[in-house]
């Protein structure tokens, strides 16, 4: 071992034993500069800690809400694909699609041409056949023919005015007129397609009224009747309609009861197709205790809430009612003139300072 290596290893040596001889008074200096500090430093909850800055409402009885909320859909008043009564060739088509037409209206019209030949054959032998009921008629007031004859040309003649009201009744079922008023579709047929009663023309939609269809689960079934309010909610907007009939007997798959409610849409804005929210008014409480949802915090088992006492935050525990999409009702741990705490409630605990930023309060 050299020299230089000697030195370096006295010198290591040297401060390792110097530490262990100074390290207890080191120790007690550091714990005592700690310790000073930690009394100046305010605690959590103590007298010096910066109060917690919060939101408060003052609580007032108020009317609560509960509604049923389901899925329903849009759908029109009345539609209906349009087709011919008969078979023939296409000759005419009379309206416009996507076009509104009225009841009776003639759409299009397959030939007819052999038919109204037909027609005038039987008109023509209308003078003959009314002569012949004459002549026969003046002969049986003289008893120059029995009445069996005169019965005879009589029958011809109402024969021949029932054909006639059979080719006419023929020729009509040649036309496709509107049954209802309403928004004919897109055609699906062209001049000189031979038609049948299978050949769908286009479709025709009555859209005012509309009609909303739901459904609700059987507990809820003896709340919908006829004239029941309803509210329906779609791009945002909100609009009232009524029950107008409930389906007679709960589907026992899904354990539902549909109903049907109607809605003016006297624009015809709304189309039929859509899907829409629909709320049902299920129960109404007057002079109830009621707090925000987002104000409550389930915790161990049991519910609690902060309200604002003295400059404190002040845990009660609720026994809650009726609950709705934003609020709930308490029937105990909050009373009419407390002071709720609506934010920061995460941060809060029993006895912590708070400061009131802003205060709700509502006339009683």
């Amino acid at each position: 071992m050299n020299k230089v290596t000697k030195i370096v290893l006295f010198v290591i040596i040297a401060f390792f034993l110097a530490g262990i001889a100074f390290y207890p008074a080191i120790k007690k200096k550091v714990g005592k500069e700690e310790a000073a500090e930690a009394a100046t430093r305010p605690g959590l909850f103590s007298s010096q800690a910066k109060p917690l800055n919060i939101n408060a409402k003052v609580i007032r009885p108020e009317s609560l809400t509960d509604y049923i909320q389901v899925t329903g859909s849009l759908i029109p008043d009345e539609e209906v694909d349009l087709t011919f009564e008969s078979t023939g060739k296409i000759i005419s088509i009379f309206f416009q699609e996507g076009s509104t037409v009225n009841k009776g209206q003639l759409l299009a019209k397959v030939n007819d041409k052999p038919l109204l030949a037909e027609l005038q054959k039987l008109k023509a032998q209308i003078p003959l056949a009314e002569d012949r009921v004459y002549r026969q008629k003046a002969l049986l007031e003289k008893d120059a023919v029995s009445k069996e004859t005169y019965e005879q040309v009589t029958t011809e003649l109402d024969k021949l005015h029932a054909d006639i009201e059979l080719v006419k009744s023929r020729i009509a079922q040649t036309e496709l007129r509107a049954p209802f008023d309403g928004i004919i579709g897109l055609r699906q047929v062209s001049e000189g397609a031979y038609a049948s009663p299978a050949t769908v023309v286009a479709s025709l939609t009555k859209i005012i009224p509309l009609k909303i269809e739901f459904a609700v689960p059987e507990r809820y079934a003896n709340m919908i009747h006829p004239g029941t309010p309803i509210e329906f909610q779609m791009d945002n907007g909100n609009y009232a309609a009524s029950v107008y009939a409930v389906n007679s007997r709960i589907e026992k798959d899904v354990l539902q009861l549909k109903a049907r409610a109607v809605y003016a849409n006297a624009n015809g804005r709304l189309k039929p197709g859509r899907s829409v929210s629909v709320r049902i008014k299920s129960s109404e409480l007057r002079n109830a205790i009621i707090v925000p949802n987002e104000s409550v915090i389930a915790e161990m088992g049991r519910d609690i809430a902060y309200i604002y006492s003295s400059g404190k935050a002040r845990l009660v525990e609720l026994t809650k009612g009726v609950r709705t999409e934003s609020d709930v009702q308490v029937l105990s741990g909050i009373q009419s003139g407390d002071t709720l705490i609506v934010s920061g409630i995460m941060q809060l605990r029993d006895g912590l300072p708070v400061t009131i930023d802003n205060l709700q309060v509502k006339n009683p």
